[in-house]
């Protein structure tokens, strides 16, 4: 079987850009094309009207691990017990919700302000669950939601039911006023489209290190050619270390998706003719659904620490995955119904929070989306460009006060651990897969 993101056949295709030949010479580079990437370019654009801005990407632009994701607008995250009101990790998760708002806010801006049409939605979303076990402290959780400018309802039974068009979930939050979904791949295929002229970018350009080169600058080496900036942003999320920063905190995740054809008339009204939605679980390996506007059923169910890329062989197992967590919510649904299945990256921490930080001279990075990569990417690619030109905020100042990702052990611990950590979330998640 083939490795086809839904997403990305759906957006189309974007012109082909050139690779990356010979020396070039740049005010700014920028490595990785993705929502990050691309929202810095953005950014040093209007920043710096006059300079030239190049990004390069190792494949296509906008087509990677940002198009792939399952296109959740996160402003509002689900809170742990600790950080109920009234917990000592309330306090960081005040903070942590503020930047996720404003990180929401920022992707409603670009949208306007580039024209993009991506389906989004502002309809916020579920944490919903099929063992309302997993769902507990329900009063705390709707009133530590609201002290952070949610909106939050609880649902259970027949009423949730009649949302969702499935009895597959007993209990759920909605939760709004800032959670929204989009089509993740139209998303970054606009920012792509929209970029300015004065940005350059080569596609299928590997950049194999970065090296000091005269007067201050930077040269970065692809295969085939290099560029020589004043200044690096490194844009790379789960795939940093190939820039050659190995001690972000941050490790990737491989995760993999199908998408349905769309649901008949018959189907649709069976189900109830519900709005679209979407839905993310209350434990880490618990189910990603969505019912998408064109009546699709886009369904994640796995997710395990990437020591090798999953090959199609394996793939096809993770879609039988799929099918059985689509026949759960949806017994009408086999096999044959599914049209895409893919797989994507994750940039993950031990803490869940980013590495975002001045590497040394010249170079910036960033990277931990912790699955928050739509909303958060879009507005980390801003605050990377303003952090390199000097500027600052008190929005700027939060996200690196909490830019701690925690410490990670050396590999082979790192290896072991992790695929153990993923293994016991597994069997905690299972009714919810």
């Amino acid at each position: 079987m083939e490795n086809v993101c839904g997403w990305i056949a759906q957006a189309g295709d974007a012109p082909v850009r050139d690779r990356l030949s010979g020396t070039q010479q740049a005010d700014w580079l920028i490595i990785g094309a993705g929502i990050t990437g691309l929202c810095a370019a953005h950014s040093l654009a209007e920043l710096h009207p006059q300079a030239r801005i190049v990004i390069v990407d190792r494949q296509r632009a906008a087509q990677g691990a940002s198009a792939r994701n399952s296109g959740f607008v996160v402003a509002h995250e689900h809170p742990t017990t600790d950080e109920l009101c009234g917990h000592q990790g309330f306090a960081g998760y005040d903070i942590d919700t503020s930047i996720s708002r404003a990180a929401s806010q920022e992707v409603r801006q670009r949208i306007a302000r580039h024209g993009i049409e991506c389906d989004f939605r502002e309809a916020g979303y579920f944490f919903a669950v099929s063992d309302p076990s997993k769902l507990t402290h329900v009063e705390a959780k709707l009133q530590t939601l609201h002290a952070v400018g949610a909106s939050a309802q609880f649902l259970q039974g027949e009423p949730l039911k009649q949302k969702l068009g499935t009895g597959h979930y007993q209990a759920a939050i909605w939760c709004g006023n800032g959670n929204a979904l989009l089509q993740p791949a139209k998303y970054v295929k606009g920012l792509l489209e929209a970029l300015p002229p004065t940005v350059t970018l080569y596609e299928n350009t590997d950049i194999t290190g970065l090296e000091r080169a005269g007067k201050g600058h930077i040269r970065a080496q692809g295969v085939e050619g290099s560029i020589v900036a004043k200044q690096v942003l490194v844009c790379l999320n789960a795939f940093i270390p190939r820039s050659g920063i190995a001690d972000s905190g941050t490790f990737a995740m491989e995760l993999s998706a199908s998408l349905t054809r769309p649901l008949s008339d018959k189907e649709f009204q069976a189900i109830g003719s519900v709005e679209p939605w979407g839905v993310l679980s209350t434990r880490p390996l618990g189910a990603t659904v969505r019912l998408t506007p064109d009546r699709r059923v886009m369904i994640r169910n796995t997710a395990e620490y990437r020591a090798r890329d999953l090959s199609n062989a394996d793939l096809h197992v993770r879609r039988k995955h799929h099918v059985l967590g689509l026949q759960r919510r949806f017994p009408f649904l086999s096999e044959q119904d599914i049209q895409f299945t893919w797989t994507g990256h994750l940039s993950a921490s031990r803490s869940g929070q980013p590495f975002f930080a001045k590497v040394e001279e010249g170079v910036f990075a960033v990277a931990g989306c912790n699955g928050s990569g739509v909303a958060r990417g879009t507005l980390w690619g801003r605050l990377l460009a303003e952090l390199a030109s000097g500027a600052t905020s008190p929005l700027l100042a939060s996200v690196m006060q909490r830019a701690q990702p925690g410490w990670l052990p050396p590999k082979p611990f790192l290896d072991i651990g992790a695929m153990l950590r993923m293994r016991v979330e597994a069997v905690r998640a299972r009714t919810e897969i």
